[in-house]
């Protein structure tokens, strides 16, 4: 486990934050880093198993191998044992992990850069390396423990803002990345990939990532039926007016080329984003 030598790779000096919710059911890690591509490397969970973030001289197989060690039934903190254990290069390893249970852990090799820590608690395990202060992670904390109840997706990207207006990677930015899990949440009812956003290298990524966000979650999201429309005789036949001045005889086929199609079902009624995007198409 000790392959990725700090002396040949540079680190991944970032900041993160695992979490989940248990209600909903969702794991989540999100993250920010002077590093390209920090997706690529730090973010790693499953549904009913947990959240794992692997930064600072990364390891990689600290994600893999540590969601199969909460897969067998390890706690968070018997997790980060494990695997920090197992590395010669521990000193110089970051590691936050989430469990099935909520439980966080989180560990800082005595190599790590400065400012370097971190904090865990119940359902989150935030830290960072080369930070401005302890104030970044302090950030993350507090804006998790305050957003109860909102989505697991949006409370994280708020954790990501706050962490950098509290002062983030003292060497600037350059990439950011959202990861949510939830069983059969995904696409189509098909995938456990909540959603998986990364901007790999951008002046402002976390701005970029919640842009990509919004699109995400209007193409993807799901509006409660409560707040569906009833399609009554007048909204029916604006609805035939407009999909034939684009070319298309039926929502379906014009909300598939718009990739709208998660959130049309029947003709009953139709979903306050599906109208909302109709009536704006040229």
């Amino acid at each position: 486990m000790a392959d990725a030598r700090p002396s040949r790779f540079p680190a991944v000096a970032t900041y993160s934050i695992c979490a989940c919710d248990l209600e909903a059911g969702q794991w989540g890690v999100a993250t920010q880093s002077k590093f390209l591509a920090v997706g690529s490397v730090v973010p790693w969970a499953l549904p009913h198993v947990g959240a794992v973030a692997t930064q600072s001289y990364a390891n990689p197989r600290y994600g893999p191998d540590g969601l199969r060690l909460l897969r067998e039934g390890c706690t968070a903190e018997e997790a980060v044992a494990r695997l920090t254990a197992a590395d010669d290069d521990r000193e110089q390893r970051q590691l936050g992990i989430v469990d099935a249970a909520g439980r966080g852990a989180t560990y800082t090799g005595s190599g790590c850069h400065a400012w370097a820590g971190g904090r865990a608690g119940e359902g989150y395990a935030a830290q960072g390396n080369i930070l401005v202060s302890a104030a970044t992670v302090d950030a993350l904390v507090s804006t998790f423990l305050a957003t109860p109840g909102r989505p697991l997706s949006e409370r994280l990207l708020d954790c990501l803002a706050a962490a950098q207006a509290a002062g983030g990677d003292r060497r600037g930015q350059q990439s950011a990345a959202l990861l949510v899990v939830e069983r059969d949440g995904g696409y189509a009812g098909l995938s456990d990939t909540l959603v998986d956003l990364r901007v790999d290298d951008h002046e402002r990524p976390i701005e970029e990532l919640r842009r990509l966000h919004r699109l995400h979650d209007a193409l993807f999201g799901k509006t409660a039926e409560e707040d569906w429309i009833t399609v009554d005789e007048a909204l029916r036949a604006e609805i035939t007016e407009r999909l034939a001045a684009v070319g298309h005889a039926s929502l379906e086929d014009w909300a598939a080329e718009e990739n709208l199609e998660e959130r049309v079902t029947g003709t009953d009624r139709i979903d306050p984003v599906v109208l909302a995007a109709l009536r704006e198409t040229p």
